[in-house]
């Protein structure tokens, strides 16, 4: 694998933890400057103050995606201080489960906002600057709820389905040699990350229940290399789509 990664100004959103914080990390330990976004500040900055003590390069933004105007000034302000951004991470997400009978509606409309338009927002803030300069890289974390419906996940289940079509339909809009620009759809079957602790409790009871045969699942590291392998390829290589399961789940 090439390491085309080094100077690369890479923007991780949800970069407080899980995937996001280890995508960050990753990719400065391979010479990238990152752009660590999120709400929780106080993280990035924990998080920002490692890479830099072991001669990375990161700065903290912080920011609600689910706001149009902040993912508007996210943009400026990350290339404003640290130069064009040539990857963008749209990984934030939230997974709120349980059955659509007598649901708390708000759930939905936090997945929805973050999963999807935050998403949405995040790229269509994005894509001005790539295609002026007709080269960057867009990775969106979906799952493999994008790909299979389980009972008590239906409008996750959504969110995800619609992050995996839009980032088809935006891979159809940028080829064709018309901007340069690479699309990447990573689809995570089931991670050991903080991810189900903002479920209910009873939702918690119900997915660990349901993980129960996976002996081992997968580790933010693991998808933060799958990220790192696209984003490392030749400018000639789009790796368009992964999907990565625990060798042990079979849904």
């Amino acid at each position: 694998m090439e390491n085309n990664l080094h100077n690369k100004v890479i923007l991780v959103t949800g970069a407080s933890s899980g995937i996001g914080e280890a995508t960050a990390r990753m990719a400065a330990r391979h010479g990238a400057i990152i752009g660590l976004a999120a709400r929780r500040s106080d993280k990035l900055r924990s998080i920002a103050d490692d890479i830099t003590s072991s001669g990375g390069k990161a700065e903290v933004f912080e920011a609600d995606i689910t706001d149009e105007s902040v993912c508007n000034r996210l943009v400026t302000e990350v290339e404003d201080r640290l130069g064009p951004i040539d990857v963008l991470v749209n990984n934030a997400g939230v997974m709120l489960l349980g059955p659509v009978l007598k649901a708390p509606t708000g759930e939905w409309r936090t997945m929805v906002e973050v999963n999807v338009l935050g998403l949405m927002y995040m790229t269509h803030a994005m894509l001005p600057g790539m295609v002026g300069r007709k080269t960057g890289h867009i990775i969106n974390v979906s799952s493999v709820a994008g790909r299979t419906a389980t009972a008590n996940s239906a409008v996750y289940n959504a969110t995800k389905w619609a992050v995996n079509a839009f980032t088809e339909a935006l891979r159809h809009e940028l080829a064709g040699g018309k901007t340069g620009i690479r699309t990447t759809l990573i689809e995570p079957g089931a991670v050991a990350t903080e991810l189900i602790s903002h479920n209910r409790e009873e939702s918690q009871e119900a997915i660990n229940k349901r993980l129960a045969g996976i002996n081992k699942r997968l580790e933010a590291d693991d998808i933060a290399r799958s990220i790192i392998y696209a984003i490392s390829q030749p400018e000639h290589v789009s790796v368009n789509e992964i999907l990565i399961r625990p060798t042990e789940q079979d849904g």
